[in-house]
């Protein structure tokens, strides 16, 4: 993981198990810092090809003082954070976000998040349903908040013992 796009702790390796989550569970902390790098390729490669993506001076002349992330990078983050949390095997079914202030370059985006639900039983697939809450701040307040709603197997692939929580 580049420290140019994001520091924390690395991607889990194995899948989180249903059982080992418990709802007030803290989600480790992600610090994304804005560069312009960032803010431009993460536009490009989501096809967004608004101005006020990648170029400054337009950006000004719509009144924004400089380019800032796009949305689709928002939520493509948001669901990063969410699966280097879970690790893998984690299939999000739901990522309800809303924006505030916008990510300009040469900031950073600081995500927290916690479990805020949980199903009280695996259904019938083996795999239960887990609720996070997130908030994605910047020095002028809140970037994103919401909900990212998830799946996560009962037991591990294959049944096979696991060495610890892996957290």
């Amino acid at each position: 993981m580049s420290a140019e796009t994001a520091s924390a702790s690395p991607p889990r390796p194995i899948t989180l198990l249903f059982g080992e989550v418990t709802v007030g569970d803290a989600l480790p902390e992600l610090v994304v810092p804005l560069t312009r790098t960032l803010i431009v390729s993460t536009a490009i490669a989501s096809r967004d090809y608004q101005d006020v993506h990648h170029d400054a001076k337009l950006a000004a002349e719509r009144g924004s003082k400089d380019i800032f992330m796009n949305i689709l990078s928002t939520n493509g983050i948001v669901g990063r954070y969410v699966t280097d949390w879970t690790g893998p095997g984690a299939v999000l079914t739901d990522v309800n976000i809303r924006l505030g202030a916008p990510n300009y370059p040469d900031d950073v985006m600081t995500l927290t998040g916690s479990v805020t639900g949980k199903d009280d039983a695996p259904a019938a697939d083996d795999t239960g349903g887990v609720e996070v809450t997130l908030r994605g701040v910047n020095s002028l307040g809140d970037h994103v908040t919401g909900t990212v709603r998830l799946r996560l197997p009962a037991r591990a692939a294959g049944h096979a013992a696991r060495g610890g929580s892996g957290r």
